[in-house]
């Protein structure tokens, strides 16, 4: 029987079709949330962000040309506004993020996934 884990992906990145395989690969049925398709609510985002011990400002694409026309790059700018942003904008959280049974985590660089597979 598959192992049950969610990962919040964004097809069009490598790093996020990586990890989505390495999931596979160790005998896992993820569920694929598309989460430029689905949107965040503000608690969905906060409890992500608490679960794998991570900042709005740690979990913030700095690569999403959002981010700095939004000037959300400036370190003064506080998480609560970050979260506004992320929530309003989903290009600007940093992907993938995975969930399973071990714990919550932010796959960057992919090989963290093993941490909770």
């Amino acid at each position: 029987m598959a192992k049950k884990a969610a990962i919040y992906h964004n097809p069009k990145c490598s790093t996020s079709r990586q990890v989505l395989e390495m999931m596979k690969a160790a005998g896992y049925q993820p569920e694929v949330i598309e989460y430029l398709k689905a949107g965040w609510t503000k608690k969905q985002l906060k409890d992500l962000l608490a679960a794998a011990g991570v900042t709005a400002r740690q979990a913030l694409r700095t690569k999403a040309s959002e981010a700095e026309e939004l000037g959300l790059l400036d370190p003064k700018v506080s998480d609560a506004k970050l979260i506004d942003a992320m929530v309003e904008h989903p290009v600007l959280v940093e992907r993938p993020f995975v969930v399973t049974a071990k714990g919550t985590l932010l796959a960057r660089p992919k090989e963290r996934v093993k941490e909770v597979l």
